[in-house]
């Protein structure tokens, strides 16, 4: 498995510049190192921020799990989506609202043919909310299926 997590990670993380805002790092409650936050007042309503991870050496015809925790708090805090480079158009995971305030774990199939996927991306859409955040943390990535939970 590769380890991706953003303080100790050896992943290869870029910002976006063509979006509306950046991701910005967040201190973990326990104190252990930091996640990716975007509070819910940054940026206008629909404003987008965008965070790619980009995948090297993915071998083809192989199959791979990304696994994150995430979490949505806030009323009308926005949208979370997850995008892989080769499926550009349509999301392959998306969350609009969070039961609570607890982190989430997610999970995306990345299944390699002739064409690789070389980068995922996360994307925070802003919402109307003033409060709360949308975080990402812990993103593995590991070979195989993915995991029953």
């Amino acid at each position: 498995s590769v380890d991706c997590s953003f303080g100790r990670g050896v992943c290869d993380w870029k910002q976006d510049t063509d979006d509306d805002f950046d991701w910005n790092p967040a201190d973990r409650d326990r104190g252990d190192g930091y996640y990716m936050a975007v509070p819910a007042f940054v940026g206008h309503k629909n404003d987008m921020g965008r965070l790619k991870l980009l995948l090297t050496d993915l071998k083809p015809k192989s199959s791979y799990c990304l696994i994150f925790s995430y979490r949505l708090a806030g009323e009308k805090v926005g949208k979370l989506r997850v995008f892989l480079a080769n499926k550009k158009t349509a999301p392959v995971w998306e969350e609009n609202k969070g039961k609570d305030e607890k982190w989430r774990t997610g999970k995306i199939e990345i299944f390699q043919g002739a064409e690789t996927t070389n980068s995922v991306t996360f994307e925070s859409e802003r919402g109307k909310g003033k409060t709360g955040e949308i975080g990402v943390d812990n993103v593995v990535l590991i070979s195989g299926l993915c995991p029953e939970d």
